[in-house]
């Protein structure tokens, strides 16, 4: 599908054209156009096995692809791949640090590995430490830390080269509600310093909560992309709640909706617990038509208010499939299932 035209002057950190890759017949990334502007992030959602892991590794140059073009920071992911790791960070499905080292030792090794000089990585290291609340927990070795504790300092570790683009791979998943906040806090962190974020993700509320603009991608392919408004909008419409004043009209103001025959309103429903009728509109027409034939019935309103689907709806009428359902089945699209064609596939990459 074709992207928009960016028309605020931003430039995009990330930008992707046809990109292919297939593992024998599976077509894992099927022609995915991709943009990303300079410090946004950009949500990927889709069901497992739809391609967000094999995209996010080809653009991180652990994997080649078949045929189209990406270019990150301005490096193509094919010709430059050497020059393009000094400018990415990288946080996958799982934590990938060295159980046997400390925190700080891990950081410590990664700073030294990207050429920083002895004092520059240890100084890195305890900022970033400190950054994570992993202070204390710095002398200690990383087998010993809790879940949240790793997936902490694996962040850490794929900011030690202040990247301009930064890959989180559904970076909470197993995360508890309060670590998963703290993550969203850093990510928030990093985009106000000037990262670029790309954000493969199953949970909506993170979606909604840190991207600036969605894509979806289904069966290796992009079937919706826009920013979390304009896809609620796109799917579903708006849904119009009135509040009567008093509680004993709810089913003779449903009543009056059916017998009125407005122009594409399908109908209402009473909502009891709540005390709303809720009305499906497309249009503020629509919005103005329900509430005047209302008035001119008598009816007293208490209140009126209008709500966009939810994302998890979203999802379920883009892709077909409930969230839940995408988490427990179909083929995984992670480490598990590719890694030896990673392994592989990492041997090929231009150095």
């Amino acid at each position: 599908m074709t992207r928009k035209t960016i028309s605020n002057g931003a430039r995009n950190a990330v930008e992707v054209r046809g990109l292919v890759k297939h593992f024998g017949e599976v077509k894992a990334v099927d022609g995915v156009d991709l943009d990303v502007r300079e410090g946004t992030v950009l949500g990927v959602l889709g069901p497992n096995g739809a391609g967000k892991t094999t995209l996010v590794r080809c653009l991180s140059t652990l994997l080649v692809p078949d045929a189209g073009t990406a270019t990150v920071a301005g490096f193509d992911v094919v010709r430059q791949p050497r020059a393009l790791r000094r400018t990415i960070g990288l946080t996958g499905q799982y934590a990938s640090v060295d159980e046997k080292l400390s925190g700080r030792e891990n950081l410590y090794m990664i700073g030294r590995l990207l050429d920083l000089s002895r004092k520059d990585a240890r100084a890195r290291a305890d900022e970033l430490l400190e950054r994570f609340s992993l202070t204390e927990a710095a002398g200690r070795a990383a087998a010993k830390y809790s879940g949240g504790m790793r997936r902490r300092l694996d962040l850490a570790a794929s900011m030690i080269g202040r990247p301009a683009v930064l890959y989180l791979d559904e970076p909470t998943t197993g995360l508890d509600p309060r670590t998963r906040n703290e993550v969203w806090d850093e990510v928030r962190s990093m985009v106000r310093d000037g990262a670029t974020v790309l954000l493969t993700t199953q949970y909506m509320e993170e979606a909604e909560q840190l991207a600036h603009e969605l894509t979806v991608i289904d069966r290796g392919r992009v079937i919706a992309d826009g920013k979390v408004d304009e896809l609620k909008t796109k799917v579903g419409g708006r849904t119009l709640q009135i509040r009567p004043a008093h509680a004993a009209e709810l089913d003779r103001m449903v009543g009056a909706i059916a017998q009125a025959g407005l122009d594409g309103i399908a109908g209402a429903t009473a909502d009891h617990e709540d005390g709303v009728v809720n009305v499906p509109i497309v249009s503020d027409e629509q919005l103005s038509a329900v509430v005047g034939m209302l008035g001119e019935r008598g009816f007293t309103i208490s209140g009126i208010n209008t709500h966009l689907p939810s994302l998890d709806e979203v999802f379920l009428a883009i892709t077909g499939q409930k969230t839940s359902e995408a988490a427990d089945g179909g083929p995984q699209d992670g480490p598990q299932d590719q890694q030896g064609v990673q392994d592989k596939q990492y041997e090929e990459v231009p150095a």
